[in-house]
């Protein structure tokens, strides 16, 4: 298993990684915003099992394929991209309908939120580079090098929960502030999809 002098390395680079915003932090606001504060937890849920599923594909090699094949990574970046587009597309399209839903005391449905994190997180290009570029570095080549990277990949994951929750909180009460005002959400609603294409667009113009 990792050494001690490891550990501490790996737990502050990925402190440093999770904090910089990107598709995951920003994905998260944007679903606070736009959909409200419980919708985002259960995002942040999601997206933190995404993480996981790319943890494993990267434990039995896949994602050194990815890194390593540009169309692969490609195929990845555009899909993941393309997905949050959508979803931003969808909230402006439907910017309505949170103020309505608020006016007839019903909920928001426009998927699942878990389902919903969960694709967004696993299709993260951005986190695929990371687990393939620094896990190898803390793992113990003398050891099981497969379980070691499914440990670094849950503790990096729980991290991610832990740093997106206090996020959605965040903005969960400002979308509760601007709430009391119901024809606020509309522009709420579109400014967090708009904030959502931004970062699609984001994601493909990352190198």
């Amino acid at each position: 298993m990792p050494s001690s002098s490891q550990w501490l390395a790996f737990l502050v680079a990925s402190f440093l990684f999770v904090q910089v915003p990107g598709p995951s932090l920003l994905f998260t606001i944007g679903r606070a915003l736009t959909v409200g504060r419980r919708e985002a937890l259960l995002s942040v849920l999601g997206n933190g099992l995404g993480v996981m599923v790319q943890v494993v594909l990267v434990a039995i090699g896949l994602g050194a394929v990815v890194a390593a094949s540009a169309a692969a990574y490609t195929v990845v970046k555009v899909a993941g991209a393309a997905y949050v587009v959508w979803l931003g597309i969808q909230a402006i399209r439907h910017r309505a309908d949170a103020r309505l839903a608020m006016a007839d005391a019903m909920p928001v449905r426009r998927g699942h939120p878990v389902r919903i994190g969960l694709t967004v997180g696993a299709t993260n290009p951005r986190t695929m580079v990371f687990f393939v570029a620094f896990l190898p570095q803390f793992t113990d080549p003398a050891g099981p090098v497969l379980v070691q990277t499914l440990v670094l990949g849950a503790v990096f994951s729980a991290m991610a929960i832990v740093s997106d929750t206090t996020w959605a909180m965040v903005a969960g009460a400002a979308r509760t502030w601007f709430a009391r005002r119901p024809q606020r959400l509309d522009a709420l609603s579109a400014g967090g999809g708009t904030m959502m294409i931004g970062l699609g667009a984001t994601m493909l113009a990352t190198e």
